[in-house]
């Protein structure tokens, strides 16, 4: 009994693996493909983009403001407080910008998506589309997939710079940096490969929050419950997805460098 269960693990794990490989094909090859549906784009864009901005802006400004203090205190200790920006300037860009960004992001617009898609298929909306000729998979998903690989990058820029401000905050008001030296000492130590992973990586992100938000979207069943089910796997799986390739991204990166 318990390796027929496992078989079945087995097998439906490369379901899903094959299903998750075929749905972002699906949505990167149709992204080139007439019709473009450019208002569907704007508006997912105006909804993933926009409407996150508040939660971003929060969220970086005040890991910026505890980062400032964390480090600031650490490196009293050893006469490195001046240095307090550069750290902080790094570890943002680099790290801790991308994917607490874009775990804030899966946890609103992946949900979002994936329960959108399956109230639609299990609704038979979806189904309704084939039926009249247009292509589900172009119109639902490639326009999610394009909204979510572009706004992406351009929150995690903004939210980098929010935590950069929230840093400048505490060393200013509580560690007794001047203004001007915090922010030559952040720029002078950023450099090309710092901004290149740090954009790298919501890009990537940004397709594999997409993916995910999609394809278990698209296979919902079971009702509202099966809904409710295949909205946590998707915050789960896209959380898991993100932490592994920031891993892989880093390893390759610095290897580069």
């Amino acid at each position: 009994m318990t390796r027929r269960l496992n078989k079945e693990n087995i097998a439906q794990f490369l379901i899903n693996v094959h299903g998750l490989g075929e749905m972002f094909g699906r949505s990167l090859f149709l992204a080139f493909i007439k019709p473009f549906y450019l208002r569907d784009i704007l508006f997912q864009m105006y909804s993933i983009g926009v409407k996150s901005l508040s939660i971003v802006i929060l969220t970086s400004t005040f890991t910026g403001l505890v980062l400032a203090l964390e480090f600031g205190h650490e490196m009293a200790v050893y006469g490195a407080k001046m240095y307090t920006g550069s750290v902080l300037s790094v570890a943002l860009v680099r790290e801790l910008g991308p994917v607490i960004i874009s775990l804030v992001v899966a946890g609103r617009v992946g949900a979002g998506i994936t329960a959108e898609l399956g109230s639609m298929a299990v609704t038979e909306q979806i189904d309704a589309m084939r039926a009249l000729g247009t292509n589900p998979y172009k119109k639902l998903a490639s326009t999610r997939f394009i909204s979510l690989t572009v706004m992406l990058p351009i929150l995690v820029a903004i939210g980098d710079m929010c935590g950069m401000i929230g840093g400048w905050l505490v060393s200013v008001t509580s560690l007794g940096i001047s203004s001007d030296f915090y922010w030559s000492l952040t720029v002078q130590y950023l450099f090309f490969p710092d901004l290149f992973s740090g954009l790298l990586k919501p890009f990537i992100f940004g397709m594999t929050i997409a993916t995910v938000a999609c394809y278990l979207g698209f296979n919902a069943t079971g009702g509202t419950r099966g809904v409710g089910e295949a909205t946590t796997r998707s915050v789960v799986l896209s959380s898991i997805l993100i932490f592994t390739l920031d891993f892989l991204i880093t390893k390759l990166t610095l290897g580069a460098i």
